[in-house]
């Protein structure tokens, strides 16, 4: 087991993700149920499409890794929030499958005022300023 499980760690995110696939489609005795799948996740590129899907799940990983999951997650909400609604991507934002830490960074990222979390400065209290209505 321990070696089957360096050889999976050594492909990484794509292998991980052939382990789901090939449990999903009934076990290592299943090949032809787990063509079909990788069949199925290629689209109309077919079965080559799969592995190559799987290798560019690779590539993304890497580049993920690079940069950290949380500064890709950053950059791409607020790219998102020039074109889209602060506030739906913020409902988004609470439904992903991310740590309550990492949501709420990503929530005052987009929206501080929303979260509570901008400093205020003192400023004086308001002038009472008084009409008066000359004759």
């Amino acid at each position: 087991m321990d070696e089957i499980v360096k050889k999976i760690a050594g492909l990484g995110l794509p292998g991980i993700i052939l382990v789901i696939l090939t449990s999903a489609a009934g076990g290592v005795t299943s090949t032809p149920a787990l063509i079909g799948v990788l069949t199925g996740l290629g689209g109309p590129f077919g079965f080559l499409g799969g592995l190559g899907l799987l290798g560019l799940l690779a590539s993304v990983g890497d580049l993920i890794a690079g940069y950290g999951i949380e500064a890709i997650l950053k950059a791409v909400y607020l790219e998102r929030s020039k074109t889209e609604s602060v506030r739906f991507l913020l409902k988004e934002i609470k439904d992903l499958p991310i740590t309550d830490e990492l949501k709420l960074k990503l929530k005052n990222e987009l929206s501080p005022v929303a979260t509570g979390t901008v400093e205020t400065e003192n400023v004086a209290p308001p002038k009472t300023i008084e009409i008066v209505e000359e004759e």
